[in-house]
């Protein structure tokens, strides 16, 4: 904004009439403020402390209930003198006047517009309580996207996923994973002694895909171990279970001489869009993979043991 009016300056001064206006998806103006994609925004902004509310220049100057947030509330009697110092007059009447949106009219389905705002508000919130338990947040945003998901109504029981890696860790005893497809289908991963959960829901997700049946081994042990021998032995790694990259790259070497491997890579694209839940807190190489696949990760605010 500075930069724009910083230009909008010299423009005049040079006697070019110029303007300003502002593209601003968030939050939405003429949607309710509570509205659960509004609530996203807040969550999604939830370490700038933005906080949606109606914009009291916009209801004043035309009686009209409008959404904005408070940073633009705050700095429109500031904006508003330069426009007039610049342009002699303000263009404007209030922040709300100066954004060009038009996503609220482009929602033509409001149930899932709002249910898919309400599942980035929970996944919010994991995301909150993973990096405050990495020491990178305050709790006083963990706390927020608290206030947030009861605004919206919801809780970490509406993320089907969570309840499906929580019981397959009790069954277990160890770290455990669950996917959602985008059927309804549920499906889990288990640690065993070759992979990680997370490795293994990953596999068991192509072989779903690709019609193969579970019990049906990818990957050869033979294939896995030599990795695992590299990792520990040679490269100083303590965790000896391959990561989600680790096993891709063996499965698509399988692939060449496998043909239920071919089949299961063949099936990869299908893993965007899904939703997975880890019963522990991933490495970055998982979590940036899982991302790169298009898969809604979150994660129990715990490391594995």
């Amino acid at each position: 904004m500075a930069t724009c009016l910083s230009q909008l300056y010299h423009e005049h001064k040079r006697g070019i009439n110029a303007g300003y206006a502002k593209f601003e998806t968030f939050p939405i103006w003429n949607l309710p403020l509570r509205h659960p994609v509004n609530i996203a925004y807040e969550a999604a902004t939830s370490d700038l402390n933005d906080v949606n509310m109606i914009d009291p220049f916009h209801l004043e100057a035309y009686g009209k209930t409008t959404v904005n947030y408070n940073r633009d509330v705050e700095i429109f009697p500031v904006l508003n003198t330069m426009f007039e110092k610049i342009l002699g007059e303000s263009p404007y009447k209030s922040p709300t006047d100066m954004g060009v949106n038009m996503a609220g009219n482009c929602i033509i389905d409001d149930e899932v517009t709002c249910k898919a705002a309400r599942d980035e508000i929970i996944r919010r919130y994991y995301v909150a309580m993973c990096d405050h338990k990495k020491g990178l947040i305050s709790e006083d945003e963990v706390l927020k996207l608290e206030i947030l998901m009861k605004q919206a109504n919801v809780t970490t029981e509406d993320r089907k996923v969570v309840a499906a890696a929580l019981k397959k860790e009790e069954e277990t005893g160890g770290p455990a994973a669950a996917m959602e497809l985008p059927d309804g289908t549920i499906l889990t991963g288990k640690t065993s002694d070759l992979l990680g959960a997370v490795s293994a829901l990953l596999l068991n997700a192509l072989k779903y895909f690709a019609g193969i049946d579970d019990d049906i081994l990818l990957m050869s042990p033979h294939v896995i171990e030599p990795i695992m021998d590299l990792k520990v032995n040679h490269l100083g790694n303590n965790n000896p279970h391959i990561h989600t990259d680790e096993t891709l790259l063996a499965l698509s070497i399988c692939a060449n001489t496998d043909e239920n491997a071919k089949k299961a890579m063949a099936q990869i694209s299908k893993l965007w869009g899904c939703e997975v839940h880890s019963t522990v807190i991933l490495s970055q190489v998982d979590e940036r993979i899982f991302k790169r696949l298009g898969i809604n990760l979150t994660c129990e605010p715990k490391y594995s043991n």
